[in-house]
This record gives structure tokens, sequence and C-alpha cells, in this order.
């Protein structure tokens, strides 16, 4: 080959280099065929007295045995939901008011049944405004509505312990003691307090102080470990010379449910601590049935109460709400399978 710069010779190929290389890739082929074979031979060389021989299926014909065993899948039946036991229905509310002095004597168990009810009613503030229990109310205490006998609070709750369901029935507003010595929280007249037909006076809920009042007896109740706060008497007269009604801070015809409305929300408040406490209201078969009256409205009723006691006209019904259990208030028991509530002592 010429070169421009110098001579150089021509070698050519080394065929003796090329042939030891093939023949390493043939010995390496036939290493990796031999141990290939070795290991798909597994278990099929047998070694016996004649020497080692290959048993190989396919040389006798054979096919690798397969399980033909069917194969069963069990479905496990659905489970069968345990029926909800139906809950049995609440026995309906029989009240019987007693004599105070059950409050003290042990006779309450006895004379509930005997009248076939199955709740005692106590009035544990009388239209009058006493008080049946020794209050620690700075009002109750100056005023003179308050019972003066520590040892009477320990014999209620010893009674409010045992398994007689008791209420205490409250004469909210209506009240002949606090407001005759505290004028300024009562109704007016242009002369005085005003009075309804039977000459009581009236507590205002307009009045901060005398919702106070109400409130804190209430609670002290709760406290004492009665089942039910009973509310009588919480809305504004509806009977009496009503136009005598004077307008001032303690009246206002235009706001009288809504000063309803405060006022249950804080009674409501101070027995939140008491969230086994029922709370009730006495209401007329008028707000019954969406009416208006004293202020009451079926809309407080159905806030506000868990049940709801009124008295029918005579020879009618009252009117069921299906938000509000509604319980008649009659003058004498009734049968035990009805709801009713006789709200005086008998005899009295």
């Amino acid at each position: 080959m010429r070169r421009y710069k110098g001579y150089g010779s021509y070698r050519g190929r080394n065929r003796g280099r090329n042939v030891l290389i093939v023949l390493i890739v043939v010995l390496l082929v036939l290493l990796a065929l031999g141990i290939g074979a070795l290991i798909w031979l597994d278990g099929h060389v047998v070694y016996s007295a004649d020497g080692v021989t290959i048993d190989l299926p396919f040389l006798h014909g054979q096919q690798p045995e397969e399980d033909d065993t069917p194969v069963t899948v069990t479905t496990p039946p659905p489970a069968t939901p345990s029926p909800t036991p139906t809950p049995e229905p609440e026995e309906p509310f029989r009240g019987m008011m007693l004599p105070t002095s059950a409050l003290t004597d042990g006779t309450a168990a006895a004379q509930v049944e005997a009248a076939g009810a199955n709740a005692a009613i106590f009035d544990m503030k009388t239209d009058g405004g006493q008080l049946n229990y020794a209050s620690s109310l700075p009002l109750a205490v100056q005023t003179g509505a308050s019972a003066t006998d520590e040892s009477l609070n320990d014999a209620i709750r010893q009674l409010n312990d045992g398994d007689v369901y008791t209420v205490a029935r409250i004469s909210c507003l209506r009240d002949n003691i606090v407001p005759r010595a505290e004028m300024p929280l009562a109704l007016h007249t242009s002369a005085g307090n005003w009075r309804d037909w039977g000459d009581y006076r009236w507590l205002s809920p307009f009045n901060e102080q005398a919702v106070d009042y109400v409130c804190g007896v209430c609670r002290e109740l709760a406290e004492l470990g009665f089942d039910e706060i009973l509310l009588d008497n919480w809305a504004f007269p509806t009977q009496g010379e009503l136009s005598w009604l004077q307008e001032d801070d303690n009246y206002d015809a235009e706001g009288v449910s809504q000063a309803l409305e405060e006022f249950l929300q804080q009674i409501d408040a101070q027995l939140d601590a008491f969230p086994e406490v029922t709370l009730s209201l006495v209401t007329t078969p008028t707000v019954l049935e969406g009416g208006t009256e004293g202020g009451q409205t079926l809309e407080l009723l159905s806030t506000y109460a868990d049940r709801v006691l009124a008295a029918p006209e005579e020879g009618t019904a009252l009117p069921q709400n299906g938000t509000l259990e509604v319980v008649s208030i009659v003058e004498q028991p009734g049968e035990t399978q009805e709801s009713w509530a006789v709200l005086s002592v008998t005899g009295e």
C-alpha cells in the first residue's frame, strides 16, 4: 500500500485467533445447555442397583397427572339481621296532686298507688306565693314567702331519692306575697297592684327581678331532686278587669309574647344543669288549636315544653299535636290507660 510519507506493509487477517473464539463460544453454549438439562431432569433421575436411569413420563406415553377433583366454592348464607325489638309504649302520664304533708310523712307512694296514678304532684309555689320548702333566695326570705323549717328540705330530698316520680307545680306569676312587699315587680293599675278575679296579685315577666326570682325557685326545686317542673300561671292573666292593666315598664300589650319567650328562655337556661328534669307547661285548648292567649302561642309550647297540660271544655277532647304530649287536667283520677292530671288536692 502506498503511503505518501514512508512505507507500510499489509499484514492480513489472524485466522487462528478467530477459530479459538468460536470454540470458546460453543463450549459455553454446551455448558449452559448441560446445566439447564440437569435442572430439568431433577426429579426424573432414578438411582437403582442397575445403575442410573432417567425416567421421563412422555417416554411412556403418560401425561402429567392433573387434579380433577372439582373445586367446591361454598358461599355463606347472607346474615339475617337480628330483628329490632319493638320499644314498649310509654305509660301515659297520670299525675295526682297530694297534700304538702305527703312530702314528709312517708305516704306519697301509697297515695299515688291508691289514686291509680304514676306521679305525685306537689304545689311547691302556690297561687298565693307561699313556697313549700326552705328557700335561700333573698327575696323569698325577706318577704316571708319561704318555709322556715330547714329539715323540710331533707325530707323532700329523701322522697325524691325514692321510687315515686315527683312533680313540682309552680304558680309563676300569680303571687300574693312578693308583689305585695315589692310593688315594682308587679302588674299595676293606676292605683297600685293589679288584682285578678280571685283578688290575687301578679308578678310581671317584663321585670328582670321578678323573672330572676321565679327562675331561682325553679332551680332550687330541681336541686331538691324533683323529676319534673310544672309551670302554671306563666303567661299574662286572661280573666279579671284586664282593661285596668296599666301600660308601663311592667306591661306592654304589644310585647307580651316576646316577654314570655324571654322568660321561658331564662327558665330553660336555669334547668340546663339538670337535663334529666322534665319541663311542663299548663296551657289552654285555645292555644293548642293555634290561637294566642295571654301571650301564649303554640310555637312557645313546642319550643320549650316537654309536656303540656290543659283543661278540656266540658264534653270535648283536647286538640292533639303530633309534636307535643298533651295531658288533660281533670277533677278526679281517670282510667289507668288514659293520660290525666289532677291539680287540686281531693277534698280541699
